[in-house]
C-alpha cells in the first residue's frame, strides 16, 4: 500500500476549530502588538545609524526573505509531523492550526487578521529583542541586526501570504507577485495539500521547497528523529495506518523525496 492510497484518518474539522479560545486569542493580540513595538524601535535604530547604507538595507531584506522561507518550511514541518494537538499550551495554540488546515485548507480564508498572524509574531519575538539589543558599533553588527529584523518581517507575513494563496480571489498586486513568484503561489502550494502532505513545506515564498526536496532534507530529518526516539512522523495528523505506510516507503526507498508528488 503506498502513502497516496493509505486510509487518511484525520480529526473533525469543526473540534478543531474549537479548539482557538479567548486566552489563546489574547495571546495573540498582545503578540502583535509587541511584535509591532520592537520592529518599529529596531527600523529607527537601524535608519539612524551611522554605518547604514542602500546595499545593507537590500541584503537584510533579500537574505532575510530567503531565510524566512527555509525556517516556514521547518516550522511547518515541525508543525505538521511531531506532536500532539492534546499537548498542554503547544498542542492548542501551535499545532491545532496545522492539524485543522490539512482538514479544511479554506479555514484560514475564514480566519481575521490576528488569527491569521498571531502565532508567527509570538515565535518572533525573542528574535526581534535579540535584534534590538545588538549593537550597531560596526557596519557587520549593523547588517545582523537588520537581518535578523528583516527576516521575522517576512517570518510575520509568511501566514498572511499562506492565507492568499488559498483564496478564491486575492487582490490584483497579490495575484500579480503570486504568478511572478515573489509570494507563495497556489499551485505551488498545492503540492503540500496533496496527501499525504509531506512535501513543500515552505510558505513564505516557495523558493527552497525544491532544493530541500532534491536533497531529501526532510525525509533525513525524520529518520534521524524516528530512529533516536521511536516517534511516527505524522501519526496525529494522518492516522497511524497512513503514517506507518509513509514511512515504510520511506525507508525502502533512500532516494525517494517527495513520494506520490512530482516536483514543480
Amino acid at each position: 500500500m503506498t502513502p497516496a492510497h493509505a486510509a487518511i484518518e484525520q480529526r473533525d474539522a469543526s473540534s478543531l476549530a474549537q479548539g482557538y479560545s479567548r486566552g489563546i486569542r489574547t495571546m495573540e493580540i498582545l503578540s502583535i502588538v509587541a511584535f509591532v513595538l520592537l520592529e518599529s524601535a529596531l527600523a529607527y535604530r537601524v535608519a539612524t545609524s551611522d554605518f547604514t547604507t542602500a546595499w545593507i538595507i537590500a541584503a537584510a531584506l533579500v537574505v532575510g526573505y530567503v531565510l524566512a522561507d527555509f525556517i516556514s518550511g521547518v516550522v511547518h514541518w515541525a508543525g505538521d509531523t511531531w506532536g500532539s494537538t492534546e499537548l498542554p499550551i503547544v498542542g492548542r495554540a501551535f499545532i491545532r492550526p496545522f492539524r485543522e488546515h490539512h482538514v479544511d485548507e479554506k479555514a484560514i480564508t475564514r480566519h481575521d487578521f490576528v488569527e491569521t498572524n498571531g502565532n508567527n509574531c509570538l515565535v518572533s519575538l525573542p528574535v526581534a529583542l535579540a535584534a534590538l539589543l545588538i549593537p550597531h558599533s560596526n557596519a557587520w553588527l549593523l547588517l545582523g541586526s537588520a537581518l535578523l529584523g528583516a527576516m521575522i518581517l517576512w517570518v510575520m507575513a509568511t501566514n498572511q501570504f499562506h492565507k492568499w494563496s488559498h483564496q478564491e480571489a486575492p487582490p490584483r498586486l497579490v495575484i500579480w507577485a503570486q504568478q511572478a513568484h515573489l509570494i507563495l503561489p497556489p499551485d505551488h502550494h498545492h503540492v503540500h495539500h496533496t496527501a499525504p502532505f509531506n512535501a513543500y513545506y515552505c510558505i513564505t515564498v516557495g523558493w527552497m521547497n525544491k532544493p530541500l526536496a532534491m536533497v531529501g532534507f526532510f525525509p533525513r530529518m525524520e529518520r534521524l528523529i524516528t530512529g533516536v526516539t521511536g516517534m511516527l512522523p505524522r501519526r496525529d495528523d494522518i492516522g497511524e495506518k497512513a503514517a506507518e505506510a509513509l514511512i515504510e516507503t520511506a525507508l525502502n526507498d533512500e532516494h525517494t523525496t517527495v513520494p506520490q508528488v512530482a516536483l514543480l
